[in-house]
């Protein structure tokens, strides 16, 4: 199972109650991690909200995980 370093802005940063962590994963997609992340976390934005880089690159939610990417949801933005 690979392990993925997450990191959480915003709103999924309060509801996650931390702005990091590494996670051993048996998800097969960004689309299935964030799934699980939102089971787990209690998450409320829909993952179409949402965008998701990995290794700081932008991707689809049905990119694969690799063992050791860095992931990146990064929610809208509000404000001017």
């Amino acid at each position: 199972m690979p392990q993925v370093e997450l990191n959480y802005f915003a709103q999924l940063r309060e509801q996650a109650n931390r702005g990091a962590e590494r996670l051993e994963t048996d998800a097969d997609s960004l689309g299935t991690l964030y799934a699980q992340l939102q089971a787990r976390h209690g998450f409320t934005l829909p993952a179409s909200t949402l965008r998701v880089a990995v290794n700081e690159r932008f991707c689809g939610w049905d990119h694969p995980l690799q063992d050791g990417d860095t992931v990146v949801f990064i929610p809208p933005v509000n404000g001017g």
